[in-house]
């Protein structure tokens, strides 16, 4: 059965007992190690396959891992514990949930349930969407719970206790999110629901605080299997060590190198630091590719070494080379876009697949130019598990905005008559349309000619006209993209979308407005820069029509590219500021660094013959300065071919701007907590005050001060500022 594998593969199949980590590097065959291995247990060994836990991360993986180990075993003998966590952790609780009060029937909540339950509690409490956006508080309530399980699950399993429910409201602060996720647990238990987060903390807590639930599944699981532990939480890590301590037979697989999800709770560390906390342990390395070739994996392996947070390993292969890595400079963005195209079209020509081709990019912003260029060579795209750029509801929202001020037709009116909230409801609406019918005009004419009609001369009617027309005289004294600026603000989008957490939306809008500058540099002719050509052109982009089956390029970010491979990548927008991303370095610091590069790693792993990395000069928006091309393109190594012409003064800079931010990043990494929580400090102006928190992946400390809300200071600050008695 294993006659096929190669070596290090056929001594992962057969390590079957104690603690097995593998770590396979990208194309290394690992669901086909995990596959091989499960059936060599069953097989082999005898073992039922109702005492193996095999668990990965979604349900296709799952899916797609059943599938091929029924290939393998005898179709009887699979069963459903071939899984992800969330299906386990539901078969835990369906077996004894009743402990905690809950019945076997209990409701999984997706995210519209959610919703419906915040829309509740809002109401109930007064507040208001304006006050705190659903997002915000779903991303508040996730974090208090992951702090806080053991007590808010307390307070459900001690539902009718007043006293425990008094102590745990104590725990928070008078804030209206904290009210909220009071309530909002409050109305969960009353529903016996439990959302995603709960699966994996109400199984925990069942493991933790029954023994003999515990011992249940120790003596049903012999055999542990955990594919891509690269991306394991914390509690997932916990989870899985409760599971394995009686017959202590974990076997573990995954890739530091390709650890992407840090940002959401993914513990790389743990799976580096496995041999220390699980031991005695056997690791081997999974390290002949099969998907790339020569120049592609010596441009990946030079990047990740890089990264110190890893185990070491260098891809190889037996495949030989079909073309160089190719990084290409163009001298703004519609040019990278053209390049993009072009190559496409050749490549086609040449007999290649579209299908059989991705444009690979860090954030979602960055497929406009992508889309604008493929939709103007007429070729067939589909931007995978997305939005296409001009059908996102922000740019959307902005262009009804724009035709408002332009011409005022009906579909855009409606769009934005109550975008933000001015309280005109369906009676008022209603009323419109009557008006509008019977004097044979649009919406927006209707209104403005009867402000006078006291079921129209509502305050936000008022301010909506006062709005459009300040911006229709405005218009012709402004360019496209100022007039955008100046209605985003005027109307208040802007800040809706950055109220609401959404930094995706915000990045969006400012590439919009970016695109448009470009838009006004191609087309200098002031005849040709009107509002109503503008907006007839990006119709082009906005009705293509959709192509959802083969035959078309693959347009993704890196992040959805995960898993997935392709002839022909190109990875485009490689500047700095954008791929790193500026926001994860200025967050996370080192940590953040290495969690791109992981990303650029992921990204150049997923090309089989051809890998281009493009980028191109311009001011960029999303980090405000000249763009420059990424440190992740000079430190693929020396076999990377570079095209464009560059001039020597951007290549000073970009080498000055490197050294410039390793060196910070350095001093940044060097010092560790000089405090400890708890500990009294000296501030020079604030007085005496006691450490609430470290963070030593940035850096950081929270001092709270006569029972202040905390501050927060930079290790760099205890002695010249911060003084303590240590």
């Amino acid at each position: 059965m294993i006659s096929k594998l190669n070596s290090e593969q056929q001594s992962a199949v057969t390590a079957t007992e104690g603690y097995v980590r593998v770590i396979a590097g990208a194309g290394t065959g690992k669901t086909r190690t995990l596959t091989h291995r499960y059936a060599f247990l069953v097989n082999e060994l005898g073992i039922s396959p109702s005492n193996i836990l095999c668990v990965t991360f979604t349900n296709k993986a799952a899916t797609e891992m059943r599938n091929r180990v029924r290939r393998m075993v005898d179709m009887g003998n699979v069963n459903d514990l071939i899984c992800t966590y969330h299906s386990f952790c539901i078969k835990v609780l369906r077996r004894d949930i009743v402990r905690l009060g809950y019945p076997e029937s209990f409701v999984v909540m997706d995210e519209s349930d959610a919703h419906h339950l915040l829309k509740e509690c809002y109401e109930q409490l007064g507040i208001k969407r304006k006050d705190i956006s659903y997002r915000s508080m779903l991303a508040y309530m996730a974090l208090q719970k992951s702090e806080l399980y053991p007590q808010y699950i307390s307070m459900f399993l001690h539902s009718t206790d007043e006293a425990l429910r008094q102590d745990f409201v104590a725990l928070g602060d008078d804030s209206i999110e904290w009210r909220c996720f009071v309530r909002y647990l409050e109305l969960q238990r009353g529903g016996f629901m439990l959302d995603f987060d709960d699966l994996i903390y109400f199984a925990t807590y069942l493991l933790e605080h029954f023994e003999d639930v515990l011992n249940y599944w120790n003596g049903q699981l012999d055999y542990i299997m955990v594919d891509e532990t690269q991306d394991n939480s914390q509690r997932q890590w916990q989870l899985v060590a409760m599971l394995q301590q009686l017959h202590r037979n974990l076997f573990v697989v995954g890739d530091p190198d390709q650890c992407i999800y840090e940002w959401r709770g993914a513990k790389p560390k743990s799976l580096v630091e496995f041999d220390q906390n699980f031991a005695p342990c056997t690791t081997i390395v999974l390290d002949r590719n099969y998907r790339s070739t020569p120049p592609i994996l010596q441009a990946a392996n030079s990047i990740i070494a890089h990264n110190r947070s890893r185990i070491e390993k260098n891809l190889y292969t037996e495949r030989n080379a079909v073309a160089d890595v190719v990084h290409h400079h163009a001298k703004n963005e519609k040019a990278e876009g053209e390049f993009i195209a072009q190559t496409i079209k050749q490549l086609a020509a040449d007999g290649h697949s579209l299908s059989d081709m991705a444009v690979l990019y860090r954030s979602s912003f960055n497929s406009r130019f992508i889309e604008q260029a493929l939709v103007e060579h007429a070729l067939p795209y589909v931007v995978y598990g997305e939005v296409r750029f001009y059908e996102r509801r922000e740019v959307k929202d902005t262009i009804a905005y724009l035709r408002m001020v332009d011409s005022g037709d009906n579909l855009s009116f409606k769009r934005v008559i109550n975008l933000p909230s001015r309280k005109l409801g369906r009676a008022f609406m209603e009323r419109l349309e009557i008006v509008a019918e019977r004097e044979q005009c649009s919406l927006y004419q209707a209104l403005k000619g009867n402000l006078d009609d006291p079921k129209l001369n509502k305050r936000g009617a008022v301010e909506f006209v006062e709005l459009i027309e300040g911006l229709r005289a405005q218009a012709k004294g402004l360019s496209i993209s100022a007039l955008t600026e100046r209605l985003l603000e005027l109307c208040g989008l802007m800040t809706l979308y950055r109220d609401d957490a959404n930094e995706e939306r915000v990045d969006n809008i400012k590439d919009l407005i970016s695109s448009m500058r470009q838009y006004e540099q191609i087309n200098v002719n002031e005849a040709e820069v009107s509002l109503t050509k503008y907006l007839q052109d990006i119709a082009l982009y906005s009705n293509i029509d959709r192509n959802e089956g083969e035959g078309c390029v693959k347009i993704m970010t890196i992040h959805q590219a995960k898993g997935l491979e392709f002839d022909t990548v190109f990875v485009a927008g490689m500047n700095e500021g954008i791929f790193p991303n500026d926001r994860t370095i200025r967050e996370r610091k080192r940590e953040g660094l290495e969690e791109e590069r992981r990303l650029a790693y992921v990204a150049y792993t997923r090309a089989k013959e051809r890998l281009f990395l493009t980028e191109s000069e311009g001011y960029s928006m999303q980090v405000r300065m000249d763009k420059l091309p990424s440190r992740f393109i000079y430190e693929a190594g020396e076999g990377v071919r570079h095209e464009g012409r560059m001039s020597r003064e951007m290549e000073r800079r970009i080498k000055a701007v490197i050294e410039y931010s390793n060196r910070e990043l350095e001093s940044l990494s060097q010092p560790t907590a000089p405090v400890k929580v708890g500990q009294v400090v000296h501030h020079r102006y604030f007085g005496q005050g006691i450490v609430e928190a470290v963070d030593e992946s940035k850096s950081m400390l929270a001092v709270s001060f006569d029972n202040q809300p905390p501050r927060h200071f930079s290790f760099h600050a205890i002695g010249p500022i911060l003084h303590t008695d240590f």
